[in-house]
Protein backbone atom coordinates (compact mmCIF):
# COMPACT_ATOMS: atom_id res chain seq x y z
CA UNK A 1 0.00 0.00 0.00
CA UNK A 2 1.14 3.20 -0.93
CA UNK A 3 1.31 6.44 1.30
CA UNK A 4 0.41 9.51 -0.26
CA UNK A 5 1.61 12.82 0.51
CA UNK A 6 4.89 14.92 0.63
CA UNK A 7 7.71 14.42 2.54
CA UNK A 8 11.14 16.72 2.54
CA UNK A 9 14.32 15.70 3.91
CA UNK A 10 16.11 18.46 6.03
CA UNK A 11 18.54 18.65 3.00
CA UNK A 12 15.57 19.44 0.86
CA UNK A 13 14.04 22.10 2.92
CA UNK A 14 15.28 25.52 1.49
CA UNK A 15 17.24 27.83 3.74
CA UNK A 16 17.20 31.47 3.58
CA UNK A 17 20.69 33.14 3.73
CA UNK A 18 21.28 36.73 4.66
CA UNK A 19 24.07 38.01 2.36
CA UNK A 20 27.00 39.10 3.89
CA UNK A 21 26.66 43.08 3.49
CA UNK A 22 29.85 45.00 2.61
CA UNK A 23 30.77 48.02 1.09
CA UNK A 24 34.19 50.24 0.14
CA UNK A 25 35.67 52.88 2.06
CA UNK A 26 37.38 55.19 -0.49
CA UNK A 27 40.07 58.26 0.38
CA UNK A 28 40.74 61.05 -1.66
CA UNK A 29 44.15 61.76 -0.35
CA UNK A 30 45.52 65.84 -0.79
CA UNK A 31 48.47 67.51 0.13
CA UNK A 32 51.00 65.15 -0.30
CA UNK A 33 54.79 66.84 -0.57
CA UNK A 34 56.69 64.60 -3.25
CA UNK A 35 55.60 60.77 -5.40
CA UNK A 36 58.36 59.08 -3.58
CA UNK A 37 57.78 55.65 -1.40
CA UNK A 38 54.80 54.41 0.33
CA UNK A 39 51.40 55.29 1.85
CA UNK A 40 50.60 53.02 4.86
CA UNK A 41 46.78 52.74 5.34
CA UNK A 42 45.33 51.15 8.63
CA UNK A 43 41.47 50.97 8.99
CA UNK A 44 40.60 49.52 11.91
CA UNK A 45 37.84 48.59 14.39
CA UNK A 46 40.00 49.30 17.93
CA UNK A 47 41.05 51.70 19.53
CA UNK A 48 43.80 50.20 21.62
CA UNK A 49 45.53 50.09 18.27
CA UNK A 50 45.06 53.55 17.14
CA UNK A 51 46.83 54.98 15.14
CA UNK A 52 49.62 52.75 15.19
CA UNK A 53 48.00 49.41 14.08
CA UNK A 54 51.00 47.64 13.41
CA UNK A 55 49.99 45.16 16.15
CA UNK A 56 46.24 45.05 15.46
CA UNK A 57 45.57 41.21 13.52
CA UNK A 58 41.97 42.52 12.79
CA UNK A 59 43.39 45.55 10.79
CA UNK A 60 42.70 45.97 7.20
CA UNK A 61 46.88 47.33 6.09
CA UNK A 62 47.11 48.25 2.80
CA UNK A 63 50.39 49.68 1.38
CA UNK A 64 50.28 51.63 -1.77
CA UNK A 65 52.96 53.21 -3.91
CA UNK A 66 52.79 57.41 -3.37
CA UNK A 67 52.60 58.05 -7.14
CA UNK A 68 49.37 56.19 -7.43
CA UNK A 69 47.98 57.23 -3.73
CA UNK A 70 45.76 59.60 -4.97
CA UNK A 71 42.87 58.06 -4.21
CA UNK A 72 42.68 54.37 -2.10
CA UNK A 73 39.76 51.99 -2.55
CA UNK A 74 39.04 49.77 0.44
CA UNK A 75 36.68 46.87 -0.88
CA UNK A 76 34.17 44.18 1.08
CA UNK A 77 35.06 46.02 4.33
CA UNK A 78 31.71 44.59 7.11
CA UNK A 79 29.66 47.06 9.04
CA UNK A 80 31.22 48.62 12.03
CA UNK A 81 32.73 51.43 13.23
CA UNK A 82 36.09 52.52 12.49
CA UNK A 83 38.99 55.31 11.87
CA UNK A 84 41.65 55.15 8.98
CA UNK A 85 45.79 56.22 9.77
CA UNK A 86 47.74 57.14 6.91
CA UNK A 87 51.46 57.35 6.50
CA UNK A 88 53.49 58.59 3.63
CA UNK A 89 56.38 56.59 3.82
CA UNK A 90 58.40 58.34 1.72
CA UNK A 91 61.76 55.89 2.20
CA UNK A 92 59.85 52.86 1.79
CA UNK A 93 61.00 51.37 5.15
CA UNK A 94 57.53 50.70 6.43
CA UNK A 95 57.29 52.51 9.71
CA UNK A 96 57.18 56.38 10.53
CA UNK A 97 60.42 57.91 11.08
CA UNK A 98 60.89 60.40 14.19
CA UNK A 99 63.16 62.74 14.61
CA UNK A 100 63.07 63.94 18.80
CA UNK A 101 59.44 62.11 18.76
CA UNK A 102 58.43 64.06 16.21
CA UNK A 103 57.50 62.03 12.82
CA UNK A 104 59.40 63.09 9.77
CA UNK A 105 57.30 61.84 7.14
CA UNK A 106 53.42 62.73 6.85
CA UNK A 107 50.53 61.56 8.26
CA UNK A 108 46.56 61.86 7.94
CA UNK A 109 43.24 60.55 9.78
CA UNK A 110 40.02 59.56 8.16
CA UNK A 111 37.77 62.86 9.42
CA UNK A 112 41.18 65.32 9.48
CA UNK A 113 40.78 65.90 13.11
CA UNK A 114 42.91 68.78 14.40
CA UNK A 115 46.45 67.33 15.69
CA UNK A 116 47.72 68.83 18.69
CA UNK A 117 50.26 67.37 21.30
CA UNK A 118 50.53 63.84 19.83
CA UNK A 119 48.35 61.96 17.53
CA UNK A 120 44.62 62.02 17.44
CA UNK A 121 42.34 59.66 19.71
CA UNK A 122 40.09 57.16 17.69
CA UNK A 123 37.19 59.18 18.38
CA UNK A 124 37.89 62.19 16.58
CA UNK A 125 38.97 60.26 13.58
CA UNK A 126 35.94 57.49 14.10
CA UNK A 127 32.82 56.79 11.22
CA UNK A 128 30.49 54.24 11.28
CA UNK A 129 30.33 52.56 7.93
CA UNK A 130 26.64 50.20 7.05
CA UNK A 131 26.26 48.69 3.70
CA UNK A 132 27.01 52.10 1.54
CA UNK A 133 29.95 52.72 0.45
CA UNK A 134 31.95 56.13 2.60
CA UNK A 135 33.99 58.20 0.83
CA UNK A 136 37.19 60.37 2.98
CA UNK A 137 39.21 63.41 1.93
CA UNK A 138 42.11 63.01 3.55
CA UNK A 139 44.83 65.77 3.99
CA UNK A 140 48.46 64.56 4.58
CA UNK A 141 50.39 66.93 7.29
CA UNK A 142 54.22 67.33 7.68
CA UNK A 143 55.88 68.43 10.63
CA UNK A 144 59.42 68.60 9.76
Amino acid sequence: MAVLGASASASEIPVAVAPVLSASVDLAITGMRSEKGNVLVCLSTNPDYFPDCTKDKKARKLKVAAAQAGTIKINGVKPGTYAVALIHDENANGKMDLRLFLPREGFGFSRNPKIGMGPPKFKSAQFNLGSADVHHAVQMKYIL
